[in-house]
């Protein structure tokens, strides 16, 4: 048993430590994309092979994401959380390190295996702090790292790369991650659902546990939604930072720097309203989460096949910060849904397998994808795969309103 007695100003430090936590995580996994072309030219790579960067970490993130749910159900959640945490800051470091293409793999692959043991403990174990009534918004703030730790990934990472080179890039961010392993492994964590019962799970066989996630259609349709949502959200961040110097003739540091800037300003605005406008909702219907992320994504995507039409950069930062805003929309309230219709005894599962599903069928291909499509057909056209695939999230949000209110009274019960 990991619970503790946890107090008001305890769980403000924990919602802290473990935002911080959250920041590194993104830094550490989005600084890779704002060097790029520094790594293009050095290894002399086509656009396919630096795209399997990216899928490289996806692949080990979602395949070692169900051994680490299965652990998080069992184990001590934090310091499953502050392991994590120093493999994947150690890899970062490492990745600095490569001389060629296959290290830079094998380093990028190992970054994934630690950050896949912090994301499928944190969500269930913050959301365990606070009352359900304040989920929304506490995953909002928790997710706000998204924006923040992707935009200061590519900032550093452009910043960092176009003075001293893409090792260094890699070496500096690594470092900081370490030094927040020891409070992490110490953190006290609350009891499992907010509740001071000891979880069934012992009892429970692991196949039981899958079938009753997959028989669970709130929890498909939302996972579908989040994986479309991912494989979008995915493409545009590995990829317009690239972009943005091809079609724009921007430099890596000033094409990061603005993309970064445009990320953070609407990523934040972004995460932290869909987080308090789905908490409203929510009270006035059990579908209100869906319905937040299911109008938000569809409303991005207009904007996002704008942005990589538009034929001036002033347009096209426009409307990469309203397709950014109507994305990050969502990250709170669908995360919620998997908090709400999950058993807490199971959660730590259901986040992995919802870490393998969206990630196989969005970002752990999208790169590769897109990279493939730019090679055939230019990077501006691969890239209006992204719109058509938002709205098809946005579709899978509200058939999983249909199934949410059923499914939340069973998970309670």
């Amino acid at each position: 048993m990991d619970a503790q007695p946890i107090s008001p100003a305890y769980r403000r430090y924990a919602l802290g430590l473990l935002l911080a936590m959250n920041l590194l995580n993104y830094i550490d996994r989005q600084v890779l994309f704002a060097v790029f072309p520094l790594i293009k030219t050095d290894l002399r790579l086509s656009d396919t092979a630096l795209g399997f960067l990216g899928s490289a970490f996806m692949l080990s993130y979602m395949l070692i994401a169900p051994l680490f749910g299965w652990l998080g159900d069992r184990w001590h959640r934090a310091r499953l959380a502050a392991g994590g945490l120093a493999v994947w800051s150690m890899a970062t470091v490492l990745t600095g390190c490569a001389a060629g293409y296959r290290t830079l793999l094998g380093a990028r692959t190992t970054v994934g295996i630690g950050e896949a043991s912090f994301g499928t403990v944190s969500p269930g174990l913050i959301t365990d702090f606070f009352p359900k009534e304040r989920r929304g918004m506490v995953l909002a703030c928790f997710y706000a790292a998204i924006p923040v730790g992707s935009a200061l990934g590519y900032l550093c990472g452009g910043m960092l790369g176009q003075r001293y080179g893409w090792h260094m890039a890699f070496l500096m961010v690594g470092a900081p991650g370490l030094l927040l392993a020891i409070p992490a492994a110490l953190l006290r964590t609350p009891p499992r659902g907010g509740v001071s019962v000891a979880p069934p799970v012992a009892g429970m066989k692991t196949a039981g546990v899958y079938a009753g996630l997959f028989g669970n259609r709130s929890f498909v349709c939302n996972t579908l939604a989040m994986a479309a949502m991912t494989f979008a959200m995915g493409g545009l961040a590995q990829w317009m930072p690239s972009f943005l110097g091809r079609a724009h003739a921007l430099d890596v540091a000033k094409g990061n720097t603005l993309f970064g800037a445009t990320t953070v300003l609407a990523g934040i605005l972004g995460t932290l309203a869909g987080g308090r406008l789905g908490d409203r909702w929510q009270k006035r219907s059990g579908k209100g989460y869906l319905l937040i992320s299911g109008w938000g994504l569809l409303a991005g995507a207009p904007f996002a096949a704008w942005a990589i039409l538009a034929a001036g950069l002033a347009p096209c930062i426009t409307a990469i910060f309203i397709a950014e805003f109507f994305l990050f929309f969502n990250t709170g309230p669908l995360n919620t849904v998997i908090v709400n219709v999950t058993n807490p005894a199971v959660r730590a599962t259901a986040f992995a397998v919802n870490i393998f599903f969206i990630h196989a069928l969005g970002d752990a291909v999208s790169p590769s994808i897109l990279g493939w499509l730019s090679d055939q057909w230019g990077l501006g056209n691969a890239l209006l795969v992204a719109p058509g695939v938002m709205v098809l999230a946005g579709l899978f949000c509200f058939i999983c309103g249909r199934f949410v209110e059923q499914d939340m009274v069973r998970a309670e019960g």
